[in-house]
């Protein structure tokens, strides 16, 4: 396949599942071993890995972008004035931040172990991620079920964003899904649909910075070609545009809709990871 048109393909499933609750981490850990890809080449390069986050953390930041310098106005507000008050913009700001430390403080001790554990070219890994799907797909329906729908995120308190946090740190094991942690959690803690989903938005911005600046830091040891770069920068902008796409389809589907769907999805994309392990895909 042509190098340009599986980078574009790669964006695609980056951008449409790293919002949508169905776990980027499965589809684009498998995707190569499904489609049949070299994953010693471009795909499986750092630099490709780090462009793909830094189109969803574009996606993220275009979309929330007047949510963002909201904030960051009355979060800078709050510091010089030395209280937050009852202004919901500012405590939202201080609850982001304080439910952005748990998975970075978590994903910085633990990268190095999932990664050895749970990422690999071999069925025992495959059939880990199809199990986190099944995992993840259970707490999802149950936590949409019987959550409440009553609070927004201005009833948001610190507890709650640091259970929500703590959650997005499960999002390190391939198939659990960062989105469908978080919105699980809001859920189960009585935020409705829509507000669980722009909560767990806004909250895998700094995260999904801060994994890019991680990662970046690294680039260096990386030589590409041009044409490769090309790949990227392809990969780099359909990351971006299908990123925008389900972040507005998602919230727009959750206004009326329940998250039963990604469930049955999820548990459909393991039963098919079974059955490719068991014929010696």
């Amino acid at each position: 396949m042509d190098l340009v048109i599986q980078a574009a393909l790669v964006g695609l499933l980056q951008g449409l599942t790293e919002f949508i609750p169905i776990s980027s981490s499965a589809h684009l850990e498998l995707a190569p071993w499904i489609a049949g890809w070299q994953t010693d080449g471009l795909v499986g390069s750092l630099a490709f890995d780090v462009f793909l986050h830094l189109g969803t953390l574009v996606a993220l930041l275009i979309y929330f972008f007047r949510d963002w310098i909201r904030y960051i106005g009355a979060w800078l507000a709050s510091v010089r004035e030395r209280r937050v008050g009852e202004d919901p913009d500012r405590r939202i700001a201080w609850l982001l931040i304080i439910a952005t430390i748990p998975a970075a403080s978590i994903g910085f001790a633990l990268e190095g172990f999932i990664e050895e554990t749970f990422h690999g070219d071999n069925d025992g890994a495959r059939l880990a991620i199809a199990a986190f799907l099944v995992v993840g797909a259970a707490a999802l329906w149950l936590a949409d079920r019987f959550g409440g729908h009553r609070r927004e995120m201005a009833d948001l308190t610190t507890s709650t964003a640091l259970t929500i946090g703590v959650s997005q740190a499960l999002a390190l094991l391939p198939g659990i899904s960062r989105s469908g942690a978080t919105i699980t959690a809001g859920r189960a803690l009585g935020l409705t649909r829509e507000a669980a989903a722009r909560f767990s938005f806004l909250l895998a911005t700094p995260i999904t910075f801060g994994a890019g600046l991680y990662g970046s830091r690294r680039l260096l040891t990386e030589t590409h070609t041009g044409n490769e770069w090309l790949a990227i920068g392809v990969g780099f902008v359909v990351a971006v545009l299908s990123g925008l796409l389900a972040i507005g389809f998602l919230l727009a589907w959750l206004r009326r809709r329940s998250l039963t769907i990604f469930s049955l999805y999820r548990v459909g994309f393991a039963l098919v990871i079974v059955v490719l392990v068991v014929v010696g895909r």
